[in-house]
């Protein structure tokens, strides 16, 4: 197996034989680079905080608050994860204190905007749902309709990262 393919291994045979079809023939990247012919402009972090929240206020306004969002390049050769959801519980003077933190993977930082809001949804549906179960990925397609094509892109995208790499070496 092509060791791009990795990102999608889990998926239907077929699937994975069209995307293998299409990078032997030296197709995928103009494939990929059509389908999704724009990068978003959200650079810094308060750019991402507030792309965010804004998600966060439309569907999620009860939820517990975010204290941070950030870019994190550790986070995809770490975890194996492209976004990450931490819960932190402090003591604070008697009282305990929780944080949300939500971290994207910095390669998103020049990726398609659907494929970065499928993310932030992901990471935020955590919030309510810890689990990936029945109730989570419900959460992430009342937020996302598109949800699961975008996830399945987003695994297409980190492929796409790969060859354009191998590509400039």
């Amino acid at each position: 197996m092509n060791p791009n393919l990795k990102y999608i291994s889990g998926y239907p045979q077929n699937l994975i034989e069209q995307v293998s079809s299409l990078i032997e023939s030296g197709r995928f990247v103009t494939w990929f680079e059509k389908r999704y012919p724009e990068r978003h402009q959200i650079q810094s972090e308060k750019a991402l905080f507030d792309y965010t929240m804004d998600i966060k206020q439309r569907y999620m306004k009860k939820t517990a608050p975010i204290s941070k969002v950030i870019w994190d390049n550790k986070i995809h050769l770490i975890n194996n994860a492209l976004g990450l959801h931490t819960y932190v519980s402090r003591a604070h003077g008697g009282k305990l204190k929780s944080k949300n933190e939500i971290r994207i993977a910095s390669v998103f930082k020049h990726a398609p905007e659907p494929l970065l809001r499928m993310l932030v949804v992901h990471e935020l549906a955590h919030i309510k749902e810890k689990e990936h179960d029945k109730s989570f990925y419900q959460l992430c397609c009342h937020m996302e309709p598109d949800y699961h094509q975008l996830e399945f892109d987003a695994r297409l995208f980190m492929i796409y990262q790969e060859i354009k790499h191998e590509d400039r070496k």
